[in-house]
């Protein structure tokens, strides 16, 4: 299965953004009314949504006015107003005001230790009801800094969303994991969502990842776990942000850097919001468990380190209870893993257990 995929070369935001809204109105449109239906689902006022929206564009504009601008455009474009996409790239946030969990939330692996490419796989594990969201994009940017050349991006997000999971050309490729933290959802901050496309647009090492994720106030907290190769080396680095702080995780002494949906650094653990995501624990020792998997060198044995299931011990592999309301029916909707060499996507649009040779496609 093939996802809806935009492609831009128009680097300026406002031209791109308008673009983007008007090739996929309709699903944009379904995609605020999914997600206002789950913020009513998890208590959040329906009177809070406008204002929510509104200061999250302005968490945007203060911090990123061009991706501001791109969101605005993108509105326009889908003749829905901008505070409901606003909404929408802010639904981490306004989760966290309600301190909605994480139940099902994604798993990441890395591989760094070797020759060749980094390896890495991630599912991502969502509201089942979101599946018909799923979007690729392939666009360019313009140079981060003056002189240098234009960056090309290719990435996975929701429909009206700045951005997730993807790679660019300079050969820096972004993870994303949800986490919880005791100090979320005070406020709505820069969306991560924003942040995790701007290190996209603009990161070419892991240090350049981590000082723009470290300029993002945020309110709600997430781990981007960044790899980069530049032909020779790869290095790799979770960066997790919370709005107590942020901290770099680094792979360990063989080169491996496993993340699920709980603070791996030991000053923000001391933070984290113990009713969130029960199964993140469980997830992360599976993968430190059969770790092996991810070292080797065959892209079967990584997709084999996800194929695991709750009757397993965890849900690594992720599927829906009969009989629960949508919001507690969670489904891994998406298996990625990102080729550093060949600067592409690989992905499979369902859940590990159910990918075969055949159900890949490259972006």
């Amino acid at each position: 299965m093939t996802l809806p995929l935009s492609r831009s070369d128009e680097t300026d935001p406002a031209r791109r953004g308008r673009a983007l809204g008007s090739a996929h109105a309709a699903r944009i449109r379904d995609n605020i009314a999914a997600y206002r239906r789950l913020f009513d689902a998890v208590r959040v006022r329906p009177q809070d949504l406008r204002p929510y929206g509104e200061r999250a564009l302005a968490e945007i504009e203060r911090w990123a006015p061009h991706l501001a601008a791109e969101l605005v455009a993108t509105a326009a474009g889908a003749g829905v107003r901008d505070w409901e996409v606003a909404m929408v790239n802010a639904r981490t946030e306004i989760l966290a005001t309600v301190g909605a969990t994480a139940e099902g939330e994604c798993s990441t692996a890395v591989y760094v230790g070797g020759p060749g490419a980094p390896h890495t796989i991630q599912t991502w594990d969502w509201h089942d009801e979101m599946a018909a969201a799923r979007t690729l994009s392939a666009y360019r940017v313009p140079a981060p800094r003056a002189g240098g050349a234009g960056r090309t991006v290719r990435a996975f997000t929701e429909a009206g969303v700045l951005g997730k999971i993807g790679v660019n050309d300079a050969g820096l490729g972004v993870h994303f994991n949800i986490l919880s933290h005791q100090d979320d959802g005070e406020s709505i901050g820069v969306p991560v969502h924003a942040v995790a496309r701007r290190v996209l647009d603009e990161a070419a090492t892991v240090a350049e990842a981590v000082d723009l994720a470290r300029s993002a106030r945020v309110s709600a907290s997430t781990v981007l776990t960044v790899v980069t190769y530049d032909g020779r080396h790869g290095e790799a680095a979770s960066i997790e942000l919370s709005p107590r702080g942020t901290a770099v995780v680094r792979p360990d002494a063989d080169g491996v850097l496993l993340h699920t949906n709980h603070f791996l650094d030991p000053e923000l653990a001391l933070g984290e919001e113990a009713a969130a995501a029960a199964s993140t624990h469980p997830r992360y020792k599976r993968l430190s468990d059969r770790r092996e998997l991810i070292v080797s060198a065959d892209p079967a044995r990584w997709l084999e380190l996800m194929r695991v299931h709750e009757e397993d011990g965890a849900p690594l592999c992720c599927h829906p209870k009969p009989g629960l309301e949508f919001q507690h029916q969670w489904r891994t909707l998406l298996t990625l893993m990102i080729d550093l060499g060949g600067r592409r996507l690989r992905y499979h649009a369902g859940e590990p257990c159910t990918a075969t040779d055949d159900s890949w496609n490259d972006l």
